[in-house]
């Protein structure tokens, strides 16, 4: 069975240029996210493998949504996308139990490459 991934980032643009690399390689999109808030209900709904999330989003940004996540799912496999290149944040993510980090703009196999070690 296709891994499920939940993409959250709010730039649709983006959302579907991820989703074009996964559903290419046999990954399933479990759903999509403009932001942290929807992205933890989004969790919820569909108890997904992996969450690709970004961390600069309006209302709830991504490591927010990443802790609230891990507070309440322990074994959820995050990897955090972003633009910056702001160490304190990859360093925080991490610490917070991000198993990855890709930054934009996205190489298909860079992308695919942390997907593959977050799940298999």
């Amino acid at each position: 069975m296709a891994k499920r991934v939940l993409i959250s980032d709010d730039a649709a643009f983006m959302r579907m240029m991820i989703k074009d690399i996964l559903t290419k390689n046999g990954y399933e999109v479990a759903g999509e996210a403009e932001n942290g808030k929807v992205a933890v209900e989004k969790y919820e709904e569909t108890k997904p493998d992996l969450v690709l999330m970004d961390i600069t989003m309006p209302e709830m940004d991504g490591i927010q949504a990443l802790k609230t996540i891990k507070a309440a799912h322990p074994e959820a496999c995050i990897v955090m996308c972003s633009a910056m290149g702001q160490q304190a944040m990859v360093i925080e993510a991490i610490q917070s139990g991000a198993k990855d980090f890709i930054v934009k703009p996205f190489q298909a196999d860079r992308v695919l490459e942390a997907v593959k070690k977050a799940v298999g």
